[in-house]
């Protein structure tokens, strides 16, 4: 006969119960330290050590991205989900996932950034800035939205207004160019270029503003920073360097407007994709010149007397600090400054290739994040790719069978990085494990 002891089976009870609840396995801080639980994302390919998380999976179509220190996901959208044009997420348990997706903002655009106590965003004209939400709050109070910046010319193509401070209060926007390579018409066979070209004066280059002043315009408040770039999507200052960096989306269908000049190859691989380093007053060569990644120097383009081989009035055009192939369509760029990472990703720059259109017959290229090693300022070492298999597909034949495009990328206080999907609005955090 086994006897049965009250106190002896109420302490076991505890003990037993004690024990279940200190396993890391049943805690949410062991999720958040051990990221391959349910929301692990194997199908993106990563160097080892790393691995994919999924935050969410359709937010809605995505462009640029913040994360607050608190961990608070701010993702400016293209197109309207719910009515609105801004998504905000919340982690709430420490899985790494979001528990909590909440919309505000009646526009769309593409520029989205944390500074100094403020969540600042664009449209395709304007960029507005939100207080920062308190007291646990997830979403802004919309009525505190204020205009800091606006008046930029309305346009069809390169409209989106990406967005970058630095240190000592200043506010950069991106105003692309609204045309291939200011032809008139536009991206017809034996139109010439207009020189000088009328775009440049308002169009095609960075403008600078005052970060803490609402209600500027382009005209009256606005500092051309730098001209001569077509496109840039990707724009970020690096407070390591304390200098401005973008990377251009360099001009397209070199192949199809002279066929006499340019082969299959030429027309998908030229111009590169440029990774720049700028300073006040630089002038980058759009649109009388492009930057031949496999020659190292600045070409005269077609449009304005070029060859394909000839620089003529681009041979003093300033270099990028690296050229990637043409047409992979850069659309953000951020530098590692974080140190969760291991050494050698340490100041370096992460750039998130959206995916090219125009390089058939030859397969599209891009739909992936590079990394670029760098010190003092300058690449330190040959770029490669860091995360992989982005699109789902093995060849992209064209833009839209892919089934996630990477646009987005940012920092989190845990030294993750975050990347944001323009096809439906996936978000992967990528945290390093060791």
């Amino acid at each position: 006969m086994r006897i049965i002891y009250p106190a002896l089976t109420l302490f076991l009870a505890l003990l037993a119960f004690g024990c279940k609840n200190s396993s890391p396995e049943s805690s949410s801080e062991a999720a958040a330290e051990s990221p391959s639980g349910q929301w692990a994302d194997p199908s993106i390919e990563l160097p080892d050590g790393f691995q994919a998380i999924v935050v969410a999976d359709d937010i809605g179509r995505g462009r640029h991205i913040a994360v607050r220190e608190n961990g608070d996901i701010y993702v400016q959208l293209s197109a309207e989900k719910n009515g609105k044009g801004i998504a905000a997420l919340r982690d709430e348990n420490g899985d790494g996932h979001a528990d909590r997706i909440e919309y505000f903002g009646n526009h769309t655009g593409t520029g989205m950034a944390i500074y100094n106590g403020f969540l600042y965003c664009s449209s395709d004209r304007e960029v507005y800035r939100y207080p920062l939400p308190e007291d646990g709050q997830l979403v802004p109070d919309e009525s505190q939205r204020v205009l800091i910046a606006g008046g930029f010319p309305e346009q069809t193509s390169h409209e989106a207004k990406s967005i970058t401070f630095d240190g000592e209060g200043h506010l950069y926007v991106n105003v692309g160019a609204p045309s291939n390579a200011c032809t008139e018409p536009d991206r017809e066979r034996g139109a010439k270029g207009q020189d000088p070209c009328p775009q440049l004066e308002w169009h095609g280059g960075i403008w600078r503003f005052d970060a803490s002043r609402t209600a500027q315009t382009q005209k009256q408040d606005g500092l051309r920073y730098a001209t001569g770039l077509r496109n840039c999507v990707a724009l970020e200052w690096n407070p390591i360097a304390g200098s401005l960096y973008a990377m251009q989306h360099g001009r397209d269908q070199l192949g199809y407007l002279y066929p006499d000049l340019y082969t299959d190859k030429d027309n998908a691989e030229l111009p590169a994709e440029e990774f720049l380093q700028i300073d006040e007053g630089d002038d980058f060569g759009w649109p009388y010149c492009y930057f031949d990644q496999r020659k190292g120097q600045k070409i005269q383009a077609p449009e304005y007397g070029g060859d394909g081989q000839k620089q003529g009035r681009c041979a003093d055009i300033k270099k990028p600090i690296v050229a990637f192939p043409g047409h992979m369509a850069p659309n953000d760029l951020v530098f590692y400054t974080a140190t969760s990472f291991p050494e050698k990703y340490h100041n370096g720059a992460f750039i998130a290739f959206h995916g090219s259109w125009n390089r058939a017959p030859l397969p599209q290229k891009g739909y992936f994040v590079a990394f670029v090693p760098m010190k003092d300022g300058q690449a330190s070492g040959d770029w490669e790719i860091f995360a992989d298999n982005i699109a789902g597909l093995e060849t992209v034949a064209q833009p839209s069978d892919a089934l996630h495009r990477p646009t987005g990328l940012a920092i989190g206080p845990d030294g993750s990085l975050y990347i944001a999907d323009s096809v439906k609005g996936k978000i992967w955090k990528i945290a390093y494990s060791g």
